[in-house]
C-alpha cells in the first residue's frame, strides 16, 4: 500500500487576516487538495487563537461539498466539551448527509483554557475533566445518530431523543422526525489527534478502535503513540492497522532542495514559526522531542534546525528519502497530512508543493506489510 496524503488545516492565518481571506483560502485550499489527490483535509476548530482562527470547521466544509469530488473531510477537531452534544450530533449528521459520506470526525478536548473560560469551563480544568466530558458527549451523540427515543441526565448535559407522534391517516406526514443521522445511517468513523509523548488520546483511540492522528513532536513519541495505540486496542478486542493512522508534519516540495529551503526560510511557513510557534515550543518543552533526536540542546534549536532536523523539505528525491526513513525508523504509517501555512497573497509554490507530495513522492513510499 502506497502512503496517502491529507493537509491538516490549522490554518496558521497571520494576524491580520480577515475572517473572509481564512475562510477563501480554505475553500481554495480544498479545491486544490482535490485535484492533486489528496485523500483528507482535516480542519481544526479554535475559538480563541489568533494565528488558529477558525471558530466553525463545517463552514470551509460545507461550501468545499460542492466543489469537490473525491476528497473527504473532517473536523480536526470538534472540541466536546465546547458544544451541547445535540446540536453537534445533529450537525455532523447532516454535514455528513451534504458530503454524502465523504467525511470523518474528529473529537478533541480542547488544548487552550481561554477557549474553554469562554464556554463556560474555569479555573484551568485537568485533561482527565475534560476528557471525563469527552467521553459524555460521545455517548449522548452516539444515542441521537441511533434516533431511539431516550432521555438522558448526565453530569454536563442533559439530552433526548422523542418519539415520533403518531399519524392522523395514511398521507400524514406533519408527524415525521426529520433524518439527520449521519449517511448511511451509522455513526461515522471517528479520529482523534495526540501531541505528548504520553498521549491519552492515543490510549482512546485504542479502547475505542477510533482513528489515530499523530501531530509529529519527534521520533520517540511517534513510536510511543503507536505503541500505547496498539496495546489500548489489542486489550479491547480490536486489530491495530497501520494504514489507519496519520501522522501530521510540516512538509515542503520544490524542484531542488536548495528553493524548497529557501522558500521555507523565506516564506509564510519561517514566518509562522518564527513569530507564533517556535516561541510556543519553546516555552512549554515541546521542543524537547526534537532536539533529543539530533542530540543538541533545546535552547538552540532555531528555524534553521527545525528545517534541516525536524521539518520535510526539499526536492521530491530528498522527501521521499526523508520519509522513507521515519519509516523505516518507526514501522510506518498510512497518512502524511501536511501541515498548512498561510500562502494567501501567493499560493503556487504551496500548490506546487501539494502536487509535487501528492504525485511525485507518496506514490514512492510503502507502508511495509500492508497489501
Amino acid at each position: 500500500m502506497a502512503m496517502e496524503t491529507g493537509l491538516i488545516f490549522h490554518p496558521y492565518m497571520r494576524p491580520g487576516r480577515t475572517a473572509r481571506q481564512t475562510f477563501e483560502w480554505g475553500v481554495q485550499s480544498s479545491v486544490a487538495c482535490d485535484k492533486a489527490g489528496f485523500t483528507t483535509m482535516m480542519i481544526s476548530e479554535h475559538a480563541s487563537q489568533i494565528w488558529e482562527n477558525i471558530p466553525n470547521p463545517e463552514l470551509i466544509m460545507s461550501a468545499a461539498a460542492l466543489l469537490t469530488k473525491n476528497i473527504k473531510f473532517a473536523p480536526m477537531a470538534h472540541l466536546l466539551p465546547h458544544q451541547h452534544p445535540t446540536k453537534l450530533a445533529i450537525m455532523v449528521g447532516w454535514l455528513s448527509q451534504i458530503l454524502e459520506g465523504r467525511y470523518f470526525l474528529g473529537i478533541g478536548a480542547g488544548a487552550y483554557p481561554q477557549a474553554s473560560y469562554m464556554h463556560g469551563i474555569k479555573g484551568g480544568q485537568d485533561t482527565a475533566f475534560l476528557n471525563e466530558m469527552v467521553r459524555e458527549s460521545l455517548s449522548i451523540m452516539e444515542k441521537i445518530w441511533k434516533r431511539d427515543p431516550f432521555f438522558y441526565e448526565g453530569k454536563f448535559w442533559n439530552a433526548g431523543y422523542p418519539e415520533e407522534a403518531v399519524a392522523h391517516d395514511e398521507s400524514d406526514e406533519q408527524h415525521k422526525l426529520a433524518n439527520f443521522a449521519p449517511w448511511g445511517g451509522v455513526a461515522p468513523e471517528i479520529a482523534v489527534t495526540g501531541f505528548s509523548y504520553k498521549s491519552p488520546s492515543m490510549k482512546l483511540a485504542g479502547e475505542r478502535n477510533f482513528k489515530p492522528v499523530s501531530i509529529f513532536s519527534g521520533l520517540d513519541a511517534l513510536k510511543k503513540h503507536w505503541e500505547t495505540y496498539s496495546e489500548a486496542a489489542i486489550a479491547a478486542g480490536h486489530t491495530p492497522d497501520r494504514s489507519r493512522w496519520a501522522v501530521s508534519q510540516t512538509v515542503f516540495v520544490a524542484d531542488t532542495d536548495k528553493e524548497a529551503k529557501r522558500l521555507v526560510m523565506e516564506g509564510p511557513i519561517g514566518y509562522c514559526f518564527q513569530h507564533y510557534l517556535i516561541p510556543i515550543w519553546h516555552r512549554f518543552g515541546m521542543m524537547d522531542g526534537f532536539a533529543k533526536d539530533a542530540g543538541i540542546d533545546p535552547s538552540k534549536a532555531d528555524l534553521e534546525f527545525l528545517v534541516d532536523h525536524v521539518f520535510i523539505v526539499g526536492s521530491p528525491e530528498t522527501v521521499t528519502e526523508k520519509i522513507n526513513t521515519l519509516f523505516h525508523a518507526c514501522g510506518g504509517w498510512g497518512t502524511l497530512q501536511v501541515e498548512s501555512h498561510d500562502y494567501y497573497d501567493d499560493p503556487s509554490p504551496w500548490f506546487h508543493s501539494l502536487e509535487l507530495i501528492a504525485k511525485e513522492v507518496a506514490p514512492k513510499i510503502e507502508l511495509p506489510g500492508v497489501a
